[in-house]
């Protein structure tokens, strides 16, 4: 692993203030500093950062973290891509580990230098190509378009990558995904004569190409569109073209128009629509539904109107469902016969295209008008199979709102009573909820300890673990204690809450901190506060004490006693005098 002192002092050189400001626009209230949340989609900021705490947390959906945490949620990175990623913003070389040695960082590092040599190589040869740049004239596609999404082109020839390749036959450009082996070992260029367009991740990195054949004139000529394939930098199922590009579009919208191919993107932004992404070459995954979710309130999916599109939308469907919240909405689009996004905003333009997705078929009408079809319901058969081939679709869905409503119409059409269709699909019955418990006026004990121990995390070396009464904190308290413990001098919250990750107690914490976080603490009252925690503790050590020795007194007499029983006896008996 990355050494814990080297994470520390990651965490001491950089300010989560400057880090979040330069990702999203920070505006200062008070002490802290406060913006929409770039984890869901408000209007009014209730995403907080703390200058003095170095912590986020959102006050509306729950968002917590790090500095590092932040990265790793914004970006989609792992743990230790993202104190890669903040080590260089700090200018500080991250130590050797055997997790992640040179030669897997050095990997890396080549492949994505590789994959940008080969784009700046595609967008050269698309400026020397009459015939691609007449191609992207024809689709109606200007420069800027063309920069905005660095497009290029692979010349006709087997080989052509070999000029700025010395090393054309090593493994490094295979494994980028860039070249073919065939069964005979002869070694050619996977794209070529095609429109090159590069696909980006969040970093900003060039990670894998889409290619569309400039003219197919026979099958030989191969797939119309050809994705690279799955490397070590590209995975199709987690991956959408154009997000990076749609990010400003997409919040201004709060809308994400989901497209099958990169060609419909780049053809609805060239006619002013800015937020729509692509899958490549794969169904719509829960993935990319919860990507986009943690964005935009609403996802529209656009497909063609072929038996091809409706097949897409419904594995869309399938595969968005465990992601819904009730304040989440999908819609889907099935274009006319014939058309895509690309050939139906060309003809019909940016107002029409407007109404359909405005218009979008909401998810429940989509879904039952499917189901309705493969049924017959005008018989006792075919309204048994609406139910049976809805249940497995209902009991994915978290969202009780939604969940109820689909019930409701479900039992119109089939005929079945409503709480008939909840026990047959093996649903929770829908009776109003309990009245909410009333609130406690205050935190108990260990609640107010770990308020004040992730406030100041070093106060914990001031708490005998021994006096840590059973509750439901009590995990969370000890493993607090234990890693402060282990640390040495000061401990900053941050650092606290990077030596807790991947420990068992790491989710009772995160959902601790953020609730306990987020309530205000008089620095000046915390040792008074601390102290008097102390004191409850040592009261309740010395009732739990007298209580056993009591027990045991009453079952033996006092003759059943230890001198040192008796002794601790007699005192704590004088005490609960004294108290009384």
């Amino acid at each position: 692993m990355i050494p814990e002192s080297f994470i520390q002092d990651l965490l001491a050189r950089v300010d989560i203030v400057d880090l979040i400001d330069s990702y999203v626009p920070l505006k200062k209230s008070g002490a802290n500093y406060f913006a929409c949340c770039p984890f869901h989609s408000e209007k009014s900021p209730s995403f907080s950062v703390s200058p003095s705490k170095q912590f986020y947390h959102c006050f509306s959906c729950g968002a917590h973290g790090t500095a590092i945490g932040f990265v790793m949620e914004y970006q989609g990175m792992g743990f230790i891509d993202a104190v890669r990623e903040l080590a260089g913003r700090a200018g500080v070389q991250v130590p050797d580990d055997k997790d992640y040695s040179p030669q897997q960082q050095g990997r890396t590092r080549s492949l994505i230098e590789i994959m940008a040599r080969a784009a700046q190589y595609y967008k050269e040869q698309l400026k020397r190509s009459p015939r691609a740049i007449e191609y992207c004239k024809k689709r109606g596609l200007s420069g800027e378009i063309a920069a905005r999404y660095g497009m290029g082109y692979a010349p006709d020839g087997w080989n052509n990558l070999k000029s700025i390749f010395p090393d054309y036959d090593g493994e490094a450009l295979k494994e980028a995904g860039l070249v073919i082996d065939n069964d005979n070992g002869r070694r050619y260029d996977r794209f070529r004569d095609r429109l090159m367009i590069p696909i980006i991740n969040a970093k900003g990195d060039i990670i894998a190409f889409g290619g569309r054949i400039i003219e197919q004139q026979s099958d030989k000529d191969g797939p119309k569109y050809l994705n690279s394939p799955e490397t070590p930098l590209f995975e199709k199922g987690r991956e959408l073209f154009g997000l990076p590009q749609a990010r400003q579009a997409l919040r201004e919208t709060d809308t994400a128009i989901v497209t099958e191919g990169y060609m419909d993107v780049i053809a609805l932004a060239q006619n002013g629509v800015g937020n729509a992404v692509a899958t490549l070459g794969t169904a719509t995954t829960a993935t990319h539904v919860q990507k986009l979710l943690r964005q935009v309130d609403r996802i529209v999916f656009c497909f063609d109107g072929d038996n091809a599109g409706r097949k897409a939308g419904w594995r869309a469907l399938e595969n968005a469902l465990e992601a819904l919240a009730d304040n989440k909405r999908i819609g889907f689009v099935f274009l006319p016969q014939d058309e895509d996004p690309d050939s139906y905003i060309r003809r019909f333009g940016k107002e029409s295209f407007d109404r359909l997705v405005a218009q979008a078929t909401p998810l429940s009408d989509f879904m039952l008008r499917e189901l309705a079809n493969r049924c017959d319901l005008t018989s006792a058969e075919g309204r048994a199979q609406l139910i049976h081939e809805a249940k497995p679709l209902l009991l994915k869905l978290p969202t009780p709102l939604l969940r109820l409503q689909l019930v409701k119409r479900l039992a119109e059409a089939s005929g079945f009573a409503q709480q008939e269709v909840e026990r047959l699909c093996e649903l929770k019955s829908y009776a109003p909820p309990a009245p909410p418990r009333p609130k406690r006026t205050a935190p108990s004990l260990l609640r107010s300890l770990l308020r004040l121990l992730l406030h100041r995390p070093t106060l914990a070396r001031q708490i005998d673990p021994a006096q840590i009464p059973e509750g439901s904190e009590r995990p969370a308290l000890l493993s607090l204690i234990r890693t402060v413990n282990e640390s040495h001098g000061e401990i900053s919250y941050p650092a606290l809450r990077e030596r807790l990750r991947g420990q068992p107690e790491e989710a009772q914490i995160e959902a601790l901190a953020a609730e306990l976080l987020a309530l205000p603490l008089d620095e000046d009252e915390a040792e008074t506060e601390f102290a008097a925690c102390l004191d409850k503790l040592s009261q309740g050590q010395h009732r739990l004490a007298f209580a056993e020795l009591q027990t045991k007194a009453q079952r033996f007499g006092v003759a059943g006693l230890s001198a040192e029983e008796k002794q601790a006896y007699v005192a704590l008996l004088a005490a609960q005098a004294k108290k009384g």
